[in-house]
Order: C-alpha cells, then structure tokens, then sequence
C-alpha cells in the first residue's frame, strides 16, 4: 500500500473516531495537511475554533503565523506535513487531557511511520512532551528547549526532533516571535545539511 492510499485510510479513521469525548463534541476532525512526502513534519497540540470549523490544521490567528515562519525560510505549506496530537477541538480550546491524548496519539504514531519524516517539529509543550516522551527524550520546559536539535533512531533511519514555541505564543508575547524566527532560521539548516 502506498503513502497515499495509507493515509487516506487512517484520515477516515481519525473522522469516524469516538475513542474520547472529543469526538462527540467536535464539528470536524483535523487529520493534518500538506505534503505526505514532507521532509518535515510540524506537529501541534490539538485544533481550535477554525480548525473545528473546516477540519484543517493552523487556519486560524496561529496558522498565520506559521505561515509567515514558513515563508521567511521559503518553505511552502504544501512542502511539510502539519498536524497535531489530538485531532479534536477541546471545548474552550482548553489544554489537552492526558487521557485525549492518549486514545488520540497511536493517529499521530501511525502518521508519523507513513510520512517518515526527517525532521519533526512539536509546537508547543504538550506535543513537545509527547514527541520526547516517545523517542525517549526527557522533556524540559519549552523555555530551555526549544531550539535544541536532538536525534533519534527510528525504524526507517534517523530523525531530528525540534522542539519550537506553539505560533499562537507570537500572538500575546511579541518578544517570543523572534526566537521563533531563529529556531526556523535554524530548521532551514538543519533541513539543507540533511538534503
């Protein structure tokens, strides 16, 4: 079975799902976007309103920004793959459970096996705890993390795992846009050094 036909499959799964509550309170599942051969992979923490809304990742206030952050490294949308940990809005955009996690993470888990990315960027705290966790990393404050290039080995080859601020942090914290600037000034390194 191919990437696509792979993806397709789990992509109905992730709308058909009822594992959590999530999935009886959600307007539209957000599976991910983008390209199922990115090189890399930016994973956030879960939907929000507008995401809920037209069932697609980062097209709300913080996808605009990451669409910014792409565009200054000349990255395109198309080019990566976006997605998040869990694939429901929790209601109040609230903070992800741990047990919505949980029953939401093998998707992302099975995503990340059919793209295999080489770079994988968890946006925010949340995804960033789930990504370490899972290559088994520990996780530190995002404040000390972010930025840092660390690698795993994975059963197809070797992955950089990025951890960055989530862009919605660019919105109430203008100072924190210019890490973000570096840190993605930086993947685009990393991205090139791995081409």
């Amino acid at each position: 079975m191919g990437k696509s036909e792979a993806m397709k499959g789990l992509e109905e799964k992730i709308k058909a799902c009822k594992k959590c509550p999530l999935g009886e309170l959600r307007t539209n599942a957000v599976p991910g976007s983008g390209s199922y051969d990115a090189k890399i992979m930016f994973v956030g923490e879960a939907p929000g309103y507008w995401e809920d809304q037209k069932g697609l990742p980062f097209v709300g206030r913080a996808g605009k920004v990451l669409d910014e952050l792409l565009e200054s490294v000349g990255l395109k949308r198309e080019e990566v793959y976006i997605t998040n940990v869990v694939k429901c809005r929790p209601p109040n955009n609230r903070d992800p459970m741990e047990e919505e996690i949980k029953a939401c993470s093998p998707y992302l888990d099975k995503q990340i096996d059919i793209i295999r990315p080489k770079i994988i960027v968890p946006l925010g705290r949340y995804s960033m705890a789930y990504i370490l966790n899972k290559f088994g990393f520990e996780a530190e404050p995002i404040s000390k993390m972010h930025g840092k290039i660390l690698e795993a080995g994975t059963l197809f080859g070797k992955v950089v795992i990025m951890p960055m601020y989530h862009p919605a942090v660019a919105l109430y914290k203008p100072q924190l846009r210019e890490e973000l600037e570096k840190d993605f000034k930086k993947l685009k390194e990393v991205l090139e050094s791995l081409s």
